[in-house]
């Protein structure tokens, strides 16, 4: 099967895991969403999965982390002919809640082209095994993640802040870490508002006010890793790796990275920013068609002239 599967086996360093590959075909006989009951220990166990979940001392946080997970790789799979397969085999749409596996199986292969039996036997354990690969490289950029967000947890009650520099000391901390990742995410937000409005096919005004968001976003996201890295990082932490955590953006020269962080810095509102980077014709081309491909020729401002807040 010539197919991005095959390039995908190509790439990998290793043979994928046989029991998460046991554990993901596991997974089909019901579909998703998955229960505790259905899903096998070694899924929920991976690093990928434990981050995400809001508990990671229980079990049915955890499995709602591995559903969430699952429907992202599933919406992102890498091969586009088989995409629409793979989703009905594990109970997504196109097929409808409630199927047994037979009739996702049957829709799956003629999402396909395949005829039933040569899908089963060949097409549908190599999508298996690259679900399962997926989860485990998921699993495997979480372990090399430098950082992992905080998560929150309930507070009922208020939690006054002692007289004493120690407690200040630990609070400001907390409070530079709260901003640090609000951006960082907030920066990822935009990227992935980009990335919808691109596959959406949508209006290129919207995609270009879309992505000069996105910039500003994420010069903001990089002037806080650089501050927040400069004040606490004690193993000189790389910003490269945390802006590495918001997503893909187009290539950027040091001095291009700089000029954006400059117009965004303090409190720049995005018009700010954009009326600070008017002249910035190159530097807005670069982002710009960087992100959604050649267009028109005009600066960042002259994108935002009548455009939406």
């Amino acid at each position: 099967m010539r197919s991005a599967i095959a390039g995908q086996e190509k790439r990998r360093k290793g043979p994928v895991r046989e029991d998460a590959v046991n554990a993901v075909r596991h997974l089909l006989r019901r579909g998703l969403p998955v229960t505790p009951a259905d899903t096998d220990p070694v899924l929920l166990q991976l690093r990928g999965i434990v981050a995400r979940a809001v508990d990671p001392a229980d079990e049915a946080s955890r499995t709602a982390a591995l559903n969430g997970t699952l429907r992202g790789l599933l919406a992102r799979f890498p091969d586009a002919r088989y995409a629409g397969a793979v989703r009905a085999l594990f109970g997504l749409p196109p097929a409808e809640p409630g199927q047994n596996l037979t009739a996702r199986r049957d829709l799956a292969a003629e999402l396909a082209r395949h005829e039933v039996h040569h899908f089963r036997k060949r097409v549908e354990p190599k999508l298996i095994e690259q679900v399962a690969w997926e989860l485990l490289a998921d699993a495997d950029r979480f372990t090399r993640t430098p950082m992992i967000a905080p998560r929150l947890a309930p507070i009922t009650a208020r939690q006054p802040i002692p007289a004493d520099p120690f407690a200040w000391e630990v609070t400001e901390h907390e409070e530079q870490l709260m901003r640090l990742w609000s951006k960082l995410y907030a920066a990822r937000a935009a990227l992935l508002a980009v990335e919808r409005l691109v596959s959406l096919q949508a209006n290129r005004t919207d995609q270009i006010h879309a992505a000069v968001t996105a910039a500003w976003r994420w010069a903001a996201a990089r002037a806080e890793a650089i501050s927040y890295t400069a004040a606490y990082s004690e193993d000189d932490l790389p910003v490269e790796q945390l802006l590495a955590l918001i997503g893909w953006t187009p290539a950027l020269t040091k001095a291009d990275a700089s000029r954006l962080m400059e117009a965004a810095v303090g409190s720049a509102t995005r018009d700010q920013f954009a009326h600070a980077l008017h002249s910035e014709t190159r530097l807005g081309e670069v982002w710009v068609e960087g992100m959604l491909g050649p267009g028109p020729t005009q600066d960042i401002a002259d994108h935002e002239n009548g455009t939406k807040q």
